[in-house]
């Protein structure tokens, strides 16, 4: 496939940071398993993967915006354009020794994401898309898959733990995809979770509490694959209302549904 240029600088920094991360991951599983430790181990990789790439999104476009997990936002003299990344979507997966985890980058251009990048270095599996361009995973083009039953699909969705969403608003979702569905997967990386939505590995993907970084590239990554996204209305609030619920055209209407439903008997 040929990429265009801004595509090209997003892969160069997606790889360069990903190198980084898989010398890491080589290390995280041998330090001792306290909180301390390995939770001080995987913020420096975090903070070295997001200064590479942080330095070579700048080198090639230095005015250019930036939303980062770590840094947060940072102010450009070009306000037409924004970087939005995510150095390492699946921090607990890495921290564990997983091999689910990837660093997202997204460029928003007058509010709309343009491009965007997922890239797993432990499976080295590199996602991209451009808008109007197509969903390529290592330059194979995707496809969404095309079930169009919940009773014949796989499912992903994020799962709140302690500290983090809205526990019994999720257990009352949870109750009623269940019960209508071939399989639910919680993965640990929304990001990937997302891509392979647009692989057609998995069928849709719902979750809550999400942030910008999270989910630009994987909301391009779908489109561009022929799928559809909103937020849990039916909406485009996405970066607003941090939710997703994302599917075939068909899959993401039956998941919209049954989010509504309140808690069935059965």
């Amino acid at each position: 496939m040929a990429r265009s240029a801004i595509l090209n600088v997003m892969v160069q920094a997606a790889m360069k940071a990903g190198r980084s991360l898989a010398r890491d991951f080589g290390e995280v599983q041998n330090l001792q398993v306290s909180l301390k430790g390995p939770g001080d181990y995987v913020s420096q990789a975090d903070r070295k993967a997001e200064e590479v790439i942080f330095t070579e999104l700048s080198r090639a476009r230095p005015g250019y915006a930036f939303l980062m997990e770590e840094r947060g936002e940072v102010a450009g003299e070009d306000d037409q354009h924004r970087w939005i990344v995510d150095p390492l979507d699946g921090t607990t997966n890495f921290l564990h020794g997983l091999p689910i985890f990837s660093i997202s980058i997204a460029l928003e251009r007058q509010g709309q994401i343009v491009a965007g990048v997922i890239y797993n270095p432990a499976m080295d599996e590199l996602y991209t898309a451009e808008r109007g361009g197509g969903a390529f995973m290592n330059d194979r083009r995707l496809r969404v898959a095309g079930r169009n039953k919940l009773s014949d699909s796989v499912i992903g969705t994020g799962v709140p733990h302690l500290g983090r969403g809205h526990h019994g608003e999720f257990l009352v979702e949870m109750r009623n995809i269940m019960a209508e569905v071939s399989g639910i997967r919680r993965l640990g990386s929304a990001a990937l979770d997302l891509a392979y939505v647009a692989a057609g590995r998995m069928d849709g993907f719902w979750e809550g509490n999400l942030s910008p970084w999270d989910v630009a590239a994987g909301i391009l990554m779908i489109r561009e694959a022929g799928g559809f996204v909103s937020d849990k209305s039916g909406g485009q609030d996405m970066f607003g209302s941090g939710q997703i619920v994302a599917g075939n055209e068909q899959i993401h209407k039956a998941l919209l549904k049954a989010l509504k439903r309140p808690v069935s008997a059965r």
